[in-house]
């Protein structure tokens, strides 16, 4: 049975604004808002409750003095990723990284009723928490040294693979070999679009930039795109929501570190957030989170070893 949206109205609306504003020469989402989104919109949680430590504190970092004084913190998140980072018709946010992010605001001192959520396509990233629009991000966020030049990193709290998300009547796409001559569509300065190119996976003008997944997934299901191309986390969202429409070819090629983006000069404030990631791997609050949400997808998973970056 067909979904209904990738994104419903208000959401498609607000992912085409974001492509009109992109690269020159990033496509304009013709297909987008024609193809199918899940028939259940609603979000829902994994149950974990966060309270805010009213003895929080971080010695010497400018951006928790920041995010105390105005008694609110402003995160950086995805809002198309089914079970990761997702937004409903009614405007609740849910999913993993929300709920991470709503953790670390609590750690913070912060009530995650207070969060003022920024979403950030994967391109503008680095200049949103470089210029302080954020003071942290948590969205599927890959650790690479490129980004580190940039912004730092906690973490990593979520280790994905690369994958490919095909209609469920693909036969010839199978691993990222069989992918030539095919059209490829992930977000504009993904890490993901930038392997297919690098790795000539296929041709150049084969390869399709959106600033949000749902309009590659959009575009797939419009049979406009041969293959939507990311972390297999984010297509197993997907094609939980699409299970008659949608498969994962479940042949990861890549390992992606997924880090909380930081101001890269708050050492303070970095080793603040690996403290409360620690934390939550050792007394089970990562692991309820992400069964609770994750991992309904069918992508089971443990907390990953933190690397202190």
């Amino acid at each position: 049975m067909r979904m209904k949206r990738v994104a419903m109205v208000a959401t498609a609306a607000f992912a085409f604004t974001l492509a009109a504003c992109g690269e020159e020469g990033t496509p304009t989402p013709s297909g987008a808002g024609s193809g199918a989104a899940p028939a259940s919109d609603t979000c829902t949680t994994s149950g974990a409750t966060f309270t805010a430590d009213s003895a929080a504190a971080v010695t010497g970092s400018a951006t928790f003095d920041k995010i105390k004084s105005a008694g609110a913190v402003k995160v950086g998140v995805k809002f198309d990723q089914p079970n990761l980072g997702y937004k409903d018709t009614s405007g609740t946010r849910c999913g993993f990284d929300i709920e991470v992010a709503q953790y670390l605001a609590s750690k913070l001192g912060v009530d995650p009723a207070k969060i003022e959520y920024k979403e950030i396509p994967s391109a503008n990233r680095e200049t949103a928490i470089k210029g302080g629009e954020i003071d942290y991000y948590v969205g599927t966020y890959s650790i690479t040294d490129k980004r580190k030049a940039d912004v730092s990193f906690a973490g990593p709290y979520f280790i994905a693979g690369q994958d490919l998300l095909v209609r469920k009547d693909e036969t010839a796409i199978t691993s990222k070999d069989t992918l030539k001559g095919k059209k490829v569509c992930s977000a504009t300065g993904s890490t993901p679009i930038q392997r297919v190119r690098d790795e000539a996976l296929t041709e150049p003008e084969n390869i399709v930039e959106f600033k949000t997944y749902s309009e590659c997934v959009s575009q797939l299901l419009d049979k406009k795109v041969d293959a939507v191309t990311t972390d297999d986390a984010i297509l197993k969202g997907y094609a939980a929501q699409s299970p008659d429409d949608l498969k994962v070819v479940g042949q990861p090629f890549s390992e992606e570190k997924y880090g909380i983006g930081l101001p890269r000069d708050d050492k303070a404030f970095r080793d603040a957030v690996n403290n409360a990631l620690e934390a939550a791997f050792k007394d089970g609050t990562w692991q309820k989170i992400y069964d609770g949400t994750l991992g309904k997808s069918g992508s089971p998973a443990t907390p990953p070893t933190l690397e202190r970056y």
